[in-house]
């Protein structure tokens, strides 16, 4: 009988461990975006805009200074080639190569669509947190680009000052780098 319950003290000794490094899904979004923003970040994007009659792709190139300062490069489509935006505090200037001018974004055009997408020039600019502002459930893991992923939703909470009712992010279990969000 000692045996036995020295045997079963053993294993749950040795699954502590295991279970006490479960993260929850908040804890791994919090990770993944502490990692993604980092003090200065800087990366190159594709962004897909899906509309019933027509498709776009708007390809980047962006810098970021903490949340107040960050700096976007369109490299393509070639219409768009060279427009610049520039986030400085709850500014946004664009500097529009055509014209050979920067203009400030004035407030009567915060609410429109940003390079036609569904993002406004608005969330640009607003402090909303993927960490806060929203409740977290992890649905399951997946491959994705061949790396396992935690998938996770996000659920807005009803005074969140956010434009998406969901969010599905996956997010790589070795490493918690954010994949892929839908």
């Amino acid at each position: 009988m000692k045996k036995t319950n020295l045997i079963l003290l053993a294993i749950i000794l040795l699954s502590l461990p295991a279970i006490a490094q479960e993260l929850t899904a908040k804890e791994i979004v919090d990770k993944a975006d502490k990692k993604n923003r980092g003090d200065t970040q800087q990366g190159t994007m594709e962004m897909k805009i899906v509309r019933p009659d027509w498709e776009r792709t708007v390809e980047m190139k962006s810098w970021s200074k903490g949340d107040d300062y960050f700096i976007i490069y369109i490299t393509a489509p070639a219409k768009d080639k060279g427009q610049v935006f520039l986030k400085r505090k709850k500014e946004i200037w664009n500097w529009v190569p055509t014209i050979d001018r920067m203009i400030k974004i004035p407030p009567s055009m915060m609410m429109q669509s940003w390079m036609g997408s569904d993002f406004t020039n608005d969330d640009l600019v607003k402090q909303s947190s993927i960490v806060k502002d929203y409740t977290h459930t992890l649905l399951e893991e997946e491959v994705v680009r061949e790396q396992l992923c935690y998938k996770i939703e996000l659920i807005p909470h009803p005074d969140a000052p956010v434009v998406w009712g969901k969010i599905i992010s996956w997010i790589t279990k070795d490493g918690l780098n954010l994949w892929k969000s839908e």
